[in-house]
């Protein structure tokens, strides 16, 4: 029994941690979620890709989820930015 107890809290940890670090950077999962989405959009028209060359293709489909995460990346840095930049702006008011 006690070791069913050690599972679940050493789930709930890892839950926990991966929930964690969602909130800090939101962007991360919105990358790896778009990433996912572009392999599995370029995965179903593989079949019907015409006279494309299958490399050509694959190509394709890495610049669309490698452009995907690189926006997501850029837009969890800026929003990072303005969320430091907004801490320090509200910390000043507090010292006047």
């Amino acid at each position: 029994m006690s070791s069913n107890n050690n599972f679940s809290s050493f789930d709930d940890e890892n839950e926990s941690k991966l929930m964690r670090k969602a909130k800090e950077s939101p962007f991360v999962p919105i990358g790896m979620a778009g990433c996912a989405a572009v392999v599995a959009f370029g995965l179903s028209r593989l079949k019907s890709r015409g006279n494309t060359k299958m490399s050509v293709h694959l190509i394709h489909m890495r610049v669309g989820a490698q452009g995907f995460i690189v926006g997501a990346m850029t837009l969890g840095v800026i929003y990072s930015m303005y969320k430091e930049y907004s801490a320090h702006k509200d910390l000043g008011k507090d010292s006047k």
